[in-house]
């Protein structure tokens, strides 16, 4: 199975899409999709595949071939090697920095996502401006225009109307319906070929049906002799049916629709804005640096495990990590945050973004599709071609919308003319009016629109929103459940306090709870806090556990001196289930009574405490919530250094907005119950799932949704993914794992729960448009038909009603890029 994608040209309304669609699908092993908006076919097909992962260029042609059989053109997209690397054609002169990279820079302050916002409106407009259909348009809507207000003017105001001005109508009208309209009848002709109709077809019919009833009129009836004059009506008037010529209706309706058709393209190529800037935000070149000596090459001749130079201003050229260097990153088209980020030697660093200070060096360790910016500018793509249910539905409504009114108009022409007995000017009109007015565009364009802008603003935020249907799951979300680990906290341990021995402050009310603290301050502990801590950190520092770190940094912070370090160690040992243990030489000190340092066992972890000491720790450890340390030297406990995930700054915040939009919250981690609750209780989380293992993470989901909630489960580790599956909507934190990516239906790159809140306010926000869309679009046929059908529409009203309509449906879509 391989996936191919094609763009599509000469789309002009949702039925094109649906033949299209139907035609691929028809093929053997073939199931595709066919989006109006984005103009793109997305095929996944049996016998696609070339063997070595990509595509077979003989299957693509044959993908083409159908296309093209039904009049429209089709080709495969040109490949970029990358969008971190889009444009590399074009490289940048050697010591400059990248212009965009400078205009975002300037930009970013205080505006999240100024980067993406910026590049988005160049992109937007230049695209605009090269764009041969956009131009081939506005040519025909100028001079559609231009011709037909004088012909327009002149049938709707009589005192203009001077002898033989029926004529001077002709000829500034044919142009407009001939030349003009040629696009509509076009494409009208190609699909009758095969036995199709769409919104063309009404167009042609209904404007050619004026235009050629006007040449019977004025060549073979009255309406071409001298001093002919008649008004003009909203509704649809009688009269001698060779008396009237529809020229107005004629230029007036192709003119509506142009201009529809030209600002529904436009509005339609800044919709996109937003995934054609992501694409084009790359460097264009880079600095490779070899044997210590800079070269600025394309940036498609960077490849991994090279080392390339990144001076204060320019774009950091692809995924890496910093080899030399410190500087502070601009990371606002990534995460949407304004705020730079310090980065030193072994952090990582995603290409696209701006340095803003400091020379880097820094080793390429993804580059081509593998970068973080070609996975988002993927899966925005993804997004985009895919189509909800609710659009599903407009597409079968509007697939067989064109045929049903074209009964509709003949139906109408035959009561008026047999039933009411209306004269034939009167039952002509009122079917052309009922033909222009009915086209589908507003509907087809409904939920495409909204879905292409509202992903795209989630890319500027930092929120990537897998799917169309991932909208629709959103809608009913009523619980969110919280991964703690990572999610509401940082995932990074950090010392609290250290607890020297005897200095509890708690009783179980036992007898061997109180003989312990007696036990326990009969023997405090000789060392001081700091002394404790930087014994057990100089044991921890030969550790990579995240506790053991924890304590090796806290340690190294406490040293008095920066040239001092932490004591001496040998024969360090690690023991599953009960901790570490080294030989430690300890520092010489006064309240140990002794003047020489001297080495002892240091001992850090609750394994090696037993006897009285457990119970001294059980006493000095009581009502702590944290994760505990026990330290022994030479067989006797010291003291404890107590240990927590600190939790993240915007966790609170974030959970008040969760309960503001009416969702019940619920921590679910694998940390003890009293760990859990503590947390849950600063940051005023709802309910607890504590001490749960993977499965258990999946079950309490299950339990939640059998209990009639429809969930969102949000998470970042390997732990998390199966309860992402699981959940209704499963959310994953951008720096969490890949499984937990993979298993999610919204990833967010911002590491907070801030942007997960977003995520939810703007899938919310973006299926209301949705809805009030196909609302507007389903009301405007509904309503508009019977109206045109009982008379009560002139037809030019009816074109220009229509055209209205659509740009109404992009426009409303459009509000979605001021979405904060």
């Amino acid at each position: 199975m391989a996936t191919i994608d094609l763009e599509i040209e000469g789309m002009t309304c949702a039925s094109c899409a649906n033949r299209i669609e139907k035609k691929l699908n028809k093929l053997d092993g073939v199931t595709a999709s066919v989006n109006y908006a984005t103009e793109k076919a997305h095929i996944d097909a049996e016998d696609a595949a070339d063997g070595d992962g990509g595509v077979d260029p003989a299957s693509a042609q044959r993908y083409i071939d159908t296309v093209e059989k039904l009049g429209y053109h089709a080709r495969v997209p040109a490949q970029q090697e990358a969008p971190a690397q889009a444009a590399s054609s074009h490289p940048g002169q050697p010591g400059q920095a990248d212009s965009a990279g400078s205009a975002a820079e300037a930009g970013a302050p205080g505006s999240a996502g100024a980067a993406t916002q910026n590049a988005a409106t160049e992109t937007g407009e230049q695209g605009i401006k090269d764009d041969p259909e956009l131009t081939s348009l506005r040519q025909r809507l100028i001079g559609a225009t231009v011709l037909s207000v004088p012909v327009i003017l002149l049938a709707m105001i009589p005192p203009l109307q001077f002898t033989y001005w029926q004529w001077l109508s002709l000829t500034l009208a044919s142009p407009v319906v001939l030349w003009a309209g040629w696009p509509f009848h076009r494409a009208t002709w190609l699909n009758a070929k095969h036995g199709a109709a769409t919104m063309d077809t009404l167009i042609t019919v209904g404007t050619m049906a004026a235009y050629l009833w006007s040449l019977y009129a004025l060549f073979f009836g009255s309406a071409g002799e001298p001093g002919m004059t008649h008004g003009w009506h909203i509704f649809v008037s009688g009269g001698d049916p060779a008396g009237d010529i529809y020229l107005e209706v004629a230029s007036g309706v192709v003119t509506f629709v142009l201009a529809g058709r030209y600002f529904e393209k436009r509005s339609k190529r800044r919709a996109g804005d937003a995934l054609r800037a992501l694409t084009n935000l790359g460097a264009k070149d880079v600095a490779i640096l070899t044997d210590g000596k800079e070269t600025r090459v394309p940036i498609s001749q960077l490849q991994v495990g090279m080392r390339f130079v990144v001076r204060p201003g320019e774009k950091i050229a692809t995924d890496g990590t910093v080899i030399e260097g410190s500087s502070a990153i601009n990371e606002a088209m990534l995460t949407g945050e304004s705020v730079p980020v310090e980065v030193t030697p072994g952090d990582s660093v995603t290409g696209a973004t701006i340095n803003e200070s400091g020379r880097l060096v820094v080793e390429a360790t993804k580059v081509g599709s593998d970068t973080q910016l070609a996975q988002m500018a993927a899966l925005i793509e993804q997004a985009q071609s895919g189509k909800a249910d609710v659009q599903r539905l407009a597409d079968k409504v509007s697939g067989v919308f064109v045929p049903v009114v074209m009964g509709i108009s003949l139906l109408t022409l035959l009561v008026w003319l047999f039933v009411v007995h209306a004269d034939a000017a009167t039952a002509f009109s009122t079917a052309v009016a009922v033909l222009i007015i009915a086209c589908p565009c507003a509907l087809g364009l409904a939920t495409p629109t909204a879905l292409l802008v509202g992903t795209g603003r989630g890319a500027q935020m930092g929120v990537l929103i897998k799917g169309p249907e991932v909208l629709e799951q959103a809608r009913g979300i009523d619980t969110i459940m919280l991964d703690k680990t990572g999610t509401v906290t940082t995932g990074t341990m950090s010392v609290q306090k250290v607890i020297l021995r005897g200095s509890g402050q708690g009783s179980t009310g036992t007898a061997e709870a109180t003989k312990a603290a007696e036990n326990a301050k009969a023997t405090e502990s000789t060392y001081s806090a700091d002394d404790l801590l930087r014994i057990a950190g100089a044991v921890e520092d030969n550790s990579e556990h995240p506790i053991a770190k924890a304590i090796a940094e806290a340690a190294k912070k406490s040293l008095n001196d920066d040239s001092a370090s932490l004591p001496a160690t040998r024969d360090f040992h690690t023991t599953a289930g009960r901790g570490v243990r080294a030989m430690v030489t300890l520092p010489s000190s006064e309240s140990q009574n002794s003047s020489e340092p001297h080495e002892a066992e240091v001992t850090v972890g609750r394994g090696y405490v037993t006897g009285d000491d457990a119970d001294v720790v059980a006493s000095d450890i009581e009502g702590e919530t944290s994760t505990t340390v026990p330290v022994s030297i030479d067989g006797r406990y010291c003291g404890t250094i107590v240990v927590a995930d600190t939790i993240k700054d915007t966790s609170a915040e974030a959970i008040r907005r969760f309960q503001e939009l009416g969702l019940t919250t619920v921590l679910l981690t694998g940390d003890s119950k009293a760990v859990a609750q503590s947390v849950a209780a600063e940051v005023g989380i709802d309910d607890v799932f504590a001490e749960v293992m993977p499965q258990d993470k999946v079950d309490a989901v299950k339990r939640m949704q059998q209990q009639g909630k429809v969930v969102a489960m949000v998470g970042d580790g390997v732990n998390d993914a199966a309860a992402l599956a699981q959940a209704d909507l499963g959310i994953a934190m951008g720096a969490g794992t890949d499984a937990a990516i993979e298993a999610a239906d919204i990833t967010l790159v911002r590491d907070d729960l801030d942007a997960a809140v977003d995520a939810v306010r703007l899938s919310r926000k973006t299926l209301r448009t949705i809805k009030m869309n196909l609302f507007w679009a389903f009301a405007y046929n509904t309503a508009a038909i019977p109206l045109a059908a009982f008379g009560l529409l002139n037809p030019m009203l009816s074109g220009a009603a229509m055209a209205l309509s659509s740009v109404f449906v992009v426009s409303n879509s459009l509000r979605l890029r001021g979405f904060h």
